[in-house]
């Protein structure tokens, strides 16, 4: 199955990682039932501009779980290279969200972002809603970096249950 806006999210089931456990937890697409989902694929741990992504991200945690929306990383290194990414002197430390391990790439190919040159996840950013369903994509060329505040708008656009016209932005009025 590829991913589809309208329909059911790609069912996945990956081992993640945080800084604090040293065990892995398994989640999967049912762990975010009732909640928003902010399926994050980036290429590689201890690259260039995945860790400003994966940073940015952090720093705003608390808008997006303002917004009911979980967060939930994935790449295709190991649990061993999340945690050894994230407890490196050069590493990115501590994160409120999770990062799973997508080693296999069954979810990677699932989602239609595996990039056949390096069989790594292409930057992609997957909005999925309370019920499972993909409600928003974006995939884009890996050499640029996502940007927080327009993945923050978006999730607020579809949260207001209106048409949104281009550039909207929290607070104005939606289209009748």
């Amino acid at each position: 199955m590829s991913a589809r806006i309208g329909l059911p999210a790609p069912d996945f089931t990956m081992e993640t990682v945080t800084f604090d456990h040293g065990f892995p937890v398994t989640k999967s697409l049912a762990d975010y039932r009732g909640k928003w989902l902010l399926l994050f694929f980036y290429p590689f741990d201890f690259s260039k501009v995945c860790p400003t992504e994966i940073l940015s991200l952090n720093r705003r945690i608390h808008e997006f779980a303002k917004l009911n929306v979980e967060v939930l990383a994935v790449s295709g290194d190991s649990i061993h290279t999340h945690k050894a990414w994230m407890k490196a002197s050069d590493g990115i430390g501590p994160l409120s969200f999770p990062l799973a391990s997508d080693y296999s790439k069954e979810a990677t190919i699932s989602y239609g972002v595996l990039d056949e040159a390096t069989k790594a996840p292409l930057r992609a950013s997957f909005i999925i809603d309370p019920e499972g369903i993909l409600q928003y994509s974006v995939v884009s060329n890996s050499k640029v970096g996502r940007s927080v505040d327009e993945t923050l708008r978006v999730i607020e656009a579809l949260q207001s249950g209106g048409l949104c016209p281009m550039d909207w932005k929290p607070g104005q009025q939606t289209i009748s």
